[in-house]
């Protein structure tokens, strides 16, 4: 790992779009020179809606905003919805459109999506998490609201993470001249890079050139410096054999390793893989905990009293060895705290411990399930690299239309 800790960071927690949506919005509407927004979800609902109205109003009084999402995640925005963005001033790119690409009338670009959920505001301030720009992150939404977590940063780091994004459009526009420009002007603005708070940060992101295993190797040296505890709460959870060899190791030694994992799925082949693991990892010590409340959406974790990652990886093949994603690994006493409290809080009221006294005795088949699965989880990252690889490879709102491009766009 060649990421160094940025000191002198604020961080704050952000829970549930309930607190995450206002507060960006307030963030958009106070922007003064730049907002980049990349996610993997946008869709034309309240929440869409919402997020269309703040940043034609950004662009209108002349803020240069950029909103790159993801062909699979975002494909049904309305012609109306694109056009009024792009005739505002908004900078939509799309990753990997693929709307040509249809068997049967099944999309195909399935494999390695951009996955990432970053803000940056005025190269100042930045939300790094798992929260999309959908109702369905509101409790309104009923059952199916979805349980998530975001982080937002000012200080040093946000600098590093700015890059980051900027570079990223550059890439999928095939344009390393841009990203010099991007860059230039932000320098000669004189945005102020000095610290804001005590945490040491790392932004780290999977990709699928330099950065194959960078998320996960940041867990697993988590994981194996660990003492005291270690809480893991993700959505879709079928890790590697090596990340799965470090936690039944660490509970072994006397860890505290704890598991929360989706109880209530958004899709039901979700649990069922998880569960596959749950005799393995019950029998060396980890606890489980399903939370049963509604979906679990989040990718947090903590180890001991200071270490915590928030971000957009789950740990599954997907994330881990397919899909761009982008975590914040945070060191600071406080932000561990605060997580630790609501994973607690969460633990306690809104999930099902379990025991292994309810899981089914071992049997044939499951021993022969157990030895594919275990082999799968070894061997999956080197098979996932000989699957298509994805460059950021972006194309303009055009990509979105139904209709084709119309001669009012902007360019």
């Amino acid at each position: 790992m060649t990421e160094r800790w940025v000191p002198g960071n604020d961080v704050r927690l952000i829970e549930n779009g309930e607190e995450f949506f206002p507060r960006v919005f307030e963030c958009i509407a106070n922007a003064r020179r730049e907002v980049i927004i990349e996610t993997f979800i946008l869709f034309e609902d309240e929440v869409g809606l919402a997020l269309q109205a703040a940043l034609i109003d950004a662009a209108r009084r002349g803020v240069r905003v950029d909103l790159m999402v993801d062909g699979f995640g975002s494909p049904d925005l309305s012609d109306d919805y694109v056009l009024s963005l792009t005739r505002a001033g908004v900078k939509l790119r799309v990753f990997d459109p693929g709307i040509r690409f249809r068997l049967l009338g099944q999309r195909l670009n399935m494999i390695r999506r951009m996955h990432r959920k970053v803000i940056v505001i005025d190269g100042e301030l930045a939300f790094v998490g798992g929260i999309n720009f959908s109702h369905d992150h509101l409790r309104s939404y009923g059952p199916k609201g979805k349980q998530d977590y975001a982080a937002e940063l000012v200080g040093p780091v946000v600098a590093q993470i700015h890059r980051f994004v900027l570079r990223e459009i550059a890439l999928g526009k095939q344009e390393p001249g841009w990203f010099r420009r991007r860059v230039q002007e932000h320098e000669q603005a004189g945005v102020p890079g000095q610290a804001k708070g005590s945490a040491d940060v790392i932004f780290v992101s999977r990709d699928n050139r330099r950065h194959p295993q960078d998320i996960e190797r940041h867990y697993r040296a988590a994981i194996r410096s660990a003492r005291r505890r270690i809480v893991i709460a993700n959505a879709y959870f079928f890790p590697g054999y090596r990340l799965i060899k470090e936690m039944r190791r660490a509970a072994q030694r006397g860890v505290d390793v704890r598991l929360v994992l989706q109880g209530e799925p958004d899709m039901p082949i979700v649990k069922t893989a998880a569960s596959m693991l749950y005799h393995h990892l019950l029998h060396a010590g980890v606890q489980i905990y399903e939370y049963c409340e509604r979906p679990l959406h989040g990718k947090v974790a903590l180890v001991d009293d200071a270490w915590s990652t928030v971000g957009s990886s789950n740990l599954d093949p997907l994330s881990l060895s397919l899909n761009l994603e982008a975590n914040v690994i945070v060191r600071d006493e406080n932000f561990n705290r605060t997580l630790a409290d609501r994973l607690d809080q969460l633990m306690r009221e809104s999930c099902r411990k379990i025991d292994p006294a309810d899981l089914t005795e071992w049997s044939a088949w499951r021993l022969v399930r157990s030895f594919f699965i275990f082999h799968f989880l070894r061997w999956y990252p080197r098979w996932a690299a000989w699957l298509p690889r994805h460059a950021p490879r972006l194309q303009p709102a055009e990509a979105l239309l139904r209709n084709g491009p119309t001669r009012t766009q902007a360019p």
